[in-house]
């Protein structure tokens, strides 16, 4: 199959007038736009509000020796009418830093929030979360850890982070997955990503 060449690019999007909803912790924006349509016309004026989240980086922590990996567990606001908790196991997770790196703010993150260091780290994709009024880009890592090393617990109190961290074999965290006990899509995701790929890992990383 040959690679689908984009027909369209930003270049076919017309931005009348942005104006600003909100501004606090995150950013609400109101575009009005049109766009090109599939047909070569052009769309009629539309408006979309959009969250400008800003871009963040998700880490999985994976021991290969030990087959395990580290997740954390921490109250999300978002998920207060959560079916079971609003206490979610997650992957290490952090907004961008302006003043470091992807890879930096993906090391500071693992530090601040498990106390792991990664002895690697490896790029596994970047994905929108919700583009349909998002504007959020993910980029997440697998960080290969020794899994001993792992905290208890973490976080930065400036940030009002209280978290529990938790150490399992893989097989446990996808047995997990499968029962609906995880449910945010970045860690659906990281696991399944490893689900697929660690008995590829070479033998230098385990």
């Amino acid at each position: 199959m040959k690679q689908r060449i984009p027909k369209y690019n930003l270049r076919d999007v017309e931005i009348i007038n942005k104006e600003s909803c909100y501004q606090g912790f995150f950013q609400l924006d109101r575009y009005t736009l049109r766009h090109k349509r599939f047909d070569n016309t052009d769309s009629d004026i539309i408006h979309r509000e959009i969250f400008e989240r800003g871009d963040a980086v998700a880490v999985l922590a994976y021991d290969p020796k030990r087959d395990e990996v580290v997740l954390v567990e921490q109250f999300r606001a978002a998920a207060r009418q959560h079916p079971s908790s609003p206490w979610l196991i997650e992957v290490v997770a952090g907004m961008l830093d302006k003043d470091l790196s992807i890879e930096q703010t993906a090391t500071l993150e693992l530090f601040e929030e498990t106390g792991l260091r990664a002895n690697k780290l490896m790029f596994i994709n970047s994905f929108m979360t919700s583009p349909g009024g998002c504007s959020e880009r993910i980029s997440l890592y697998l960080a290969l850890v020794d899994a001993t090393t792992a905290a208890i617990s973490g976080g930065v109190d400036d940030e009002h982070e209280d978290i529990l961290v938790h150490t399992m074999p893989r097989q446990q965290a996808w047995q997990w997955l499968e029962a609906g006990e995880i449910d945010n899509a970045v860690t659906i995701i990281a696991l399944q990503w490893l689900q697929l790929n660690y008995l590829n890992l070479g033998d230098d990383e385990k």
